[in-house]
């Protein structure tokens, strides 16, 4: 259909509205016209081959580099690279036939800027399923009263390393870091003081076909501060990622109340017993000790190596804020060459309800965590 002929069908229409005694319906009879026109202009837009001159106009990435180590670029730019092509000025941008873009000069991530714009939204709402295939065994890790979902913990990892680079977490629970780290192709180790937490993660690697990584049981401060245990444990090689879930404020040492009965029992339900736990500490020593093993941890760090944090704060207390995010990162601040660089905020829509404070007071039902983020500089 042309532009002329509906323009000459708006005409008629105009005829027949006139003949029916209708006034005042020249307006109306325009916007009509240019709604079928765009229409039209759409339906003929579809009907034409995507044409993505950007793609079209680039150099074929084997003659503007024929002797690149393709092992320095993600596996989905190396896939495709036969119909690579590289753009702009600098010829940095290698761009696929879909359109999506990677930066040669990334040193962060293996990300298209598509994905990378995306992670940096501020907010994440998940529902991950903890049932079926999708909940990574959730059956076996639901012995841990909070374990991580590997599909969260994997997009940060995604974002803060490159494929096959390490990622660290002493604070491993039943592996929800390490599960992540498997299943985006990169490695992990792991410390817990809790062999059932680490036997747990080592089921659900082998129910979920993921590759299982090394781990091993202990107090994190001793390992982090013997230097043989280090260098064993990494054998050489830098951290990318430091990726951790502490526990902390001996919340879960304490017998539950309120609507927390319904979740919990009446009972404490501490990640362990031990005295090292920092689960079982006062909230100034756990501050005290999470610093600590942060500064034991770095020198393993890479350069520009990030150590991310989860952390919910407690509901506050008379004068007391309880705002542990804000307590942490000005803990973390006080470490020579780490920088506190921003958060995200994790809403968890599968968290339960409660009428906390009904009906005389506002309490939040916290559904949602602090994913602190901090970089090493040098």
């Amino acid at each position: 259909m042309s532009t002329n002929k509906s323009v000459l069908n708006m005409e008629v229409i105009s005829k027949k509205l006139s003949e029916a005694g209708i006034v005042n319906y020249e307006s109306n009879v325009k916007e009509i016209e240019a709604q079928v026109n765009k229409i039209i202009k759409q339906k003929i837009k579809d009907t034409q081959p995507y044409v993505n001159e950007d793609y079209e106009n680039g150099e074929a990435f084997a003659s503007a580099y024929p002797d690149y180590d393709l092992n320095k670029l993600p596996s989905w730019v190396v896939e495709n690279i036969d119909k690579a092509k590289i753009i702009g000025n600098s010829k940095k941008t290698v761009i696929l036939a879909d359109g999506r873009k990677y930066q040669l000069n990334n040193t962060l991530n293996h990300m298209s800027g598509g994905e990378w714009t995306y992670f940096i939204n501020s907010v994440i709402n998940t529902a991950y399923k903890t049932s079926g295939e999708d909940s990574f065994a959730h059956k076996i890790r639901k012995i841990h009263p909070t374990p991580k979902p590997p599909q969260l913990m994997r997009d940060i990892i995604q974002f803060f390393t490159k494929e096959n680079e390490l990622v660290f977490d002493y604070f491993m629970g039943v592996g929800g870091t390490l599960l992540g780290a498997g299943v985006c192709g990169r490695r992990a180790i792991g410390i817990d003081l809790n062999p059932k937490y680490i036997e747990a993660y080592k089921l659900a690697a082998k129910e979920t076909n993921v590759p299982e990584f090394k781990c091993i049981e202990g107090d994190c401060l001793e390992i982090l501060s013997d230097r043989n245990k280090m260098n064993n444990l990494l054998n050489g090689e830098d951290i990318s990622l430091v990726l951790l879930d502490p526990p902390y404020g001996n919340m879960m040492s304490r017998e539950k109340t309120g609507a927390d009965i319904k979740v919990y029992g009446n009972v404490a339900t501490p990640f362990t017993n031990s005295n090292k736990d920092f689960g079982n500490l006062e909230l100034d020593c756990f501050f005290d000790n999470l610093k600590k093993s942060v500064e034991k941890v770095l020198p393993y760090v890479k350069k520009k190596g990030h150590v991310v944090i989860f952390i919910k704060d407690l509901q506050p207390n008379g004068k007391n804020t309880n705002l542990l995010h804000a307590e942490i990162v000005n803990k973390m601040n006080e470490i020579e060459n780490l920088n506190y660089k921003g958060l995200k905020i994790w809403a968890d829509q599968t968290a339960k309800l409660f009428p906390y404070g009904y009906p005389f007071s506002f309490v939040a039902n916290q559904i949602h965590q602090y994913i602190l983020i901090f970089r090493k500089e040098k």
